[in-house]
């Protein structure tokens, strides 16, 4: 007989007895190429995606392969507009009746130092998450935005300069209309003390210090001014914004968050 036509049990499939559902069961890490659409622009990138449904209290478990396979069928372009799709393909594909996923990538900008002119990439963390759950759809986008931070107290008390250091400002929006990765990023680095370039010379090395020096920030006035700008978007529904300095005289982070729900309060 061919081992083909042998049937083989579904176990996943099979009837539970325990009466408990599992909010979401599914995979986790999986590392996957794919194509980012940003402005227009279609940017090739590798994403990490952790991938669920909800599983009825009578099911044993879910068909596991059926995300992969989702993964391997979608060859074309991921956006702000389309991750919508990419869910709804798994919902149906695991006939769920909830679901999320949430895939992360490194996002490349090309930049231009301020002063020689010089372009060179620059790579951002970005996440998007999607979640169905009773038929409705919400989606998250966050950046996570590398700059430099100058501190206000050490420009004010020390004779020779000031220290500054390395930070990441991340924001995490909902929105009721399309945002682009890019604005997001560029309202961040526009509340830092400086912005960050993959490759400097030293004109553009003299212009990054002394703009940073000038414009020294804690870590609670860069997500109080990251704050405002949101507040004033009317696109923006809720968000959470965070500023973290990895301290240069420190053996620790410096830390701060806000978080609001507009539709709320």
């Amino acid at each position: 007989m061919n081992d083909m036509n042998v049937p083989i049990a579904d176990v996943q499939g099979a009837f539970d007895t325990r009466h408990i559902a599992i909010n979401r069961a599914g995979i986790r890490s999986i590392r996957h190429p794919v194509k980012i659409m940003d402005k227009g622009v279609i940017q090739h990138t590798v994403a990490v995606f952790n991938m669920g449904v909800y599983l009825p209290h009578h099911f044993k478990g879910v068909h596991m392969s059926r995300f992969v396979e989702i993964l391997n069928d979608h060859d074309s372009a991921i956006s702000v507009e389309s991750f919508e799709s990419v869910l709804q393909a798994m919902i149906k594909r695991l006939e769920a009746e909830a679901g999320s996923i949430e895939m992360t990538f490194p996002y490349f900008i090309s930049k231009t130092a301020p002063v020689s002119r010089i372009k060179s990439l620059l790579d951002y963390e970005v996440t998007f998450v999607g979640q169905i759950d009773s038929g409705g759809y919400q989606f998250t986008m966050k950046v996570v935005v590398p700059v430099t931070s100058l501190c206000p107290c050490s420009k004010q008390v020390s004779a020779y300069g000031a220290h500054n250091q390395r930070s990441h400002m991340s924001i995490s929006i909902r929105s009721n209309s399309f945002v682009w990765i890019e604005e997001l990023i560029r309202i961040a680095e526009d509340q830092a003390s400086c912005e960050l370039y993959g490759l400097l010379k030293r004109s553009d090395e003299k212009y990054v210090t002394e703009k940073a020096y000038d414009n020294p920030k804690f870590v609670e006035d860069v997500v109080r001014d990251l704050a405002a700008v949101l507040n004033r978007d009317t696109r923006i529904d809720a968000y959470v914004v965070e500023a973290e300095n990895f301290e240069s005289i420190h053996n620790h982070s410096a830390y701060a968050l806000i978080e609001r729900d507009k539709l709320k309060n």
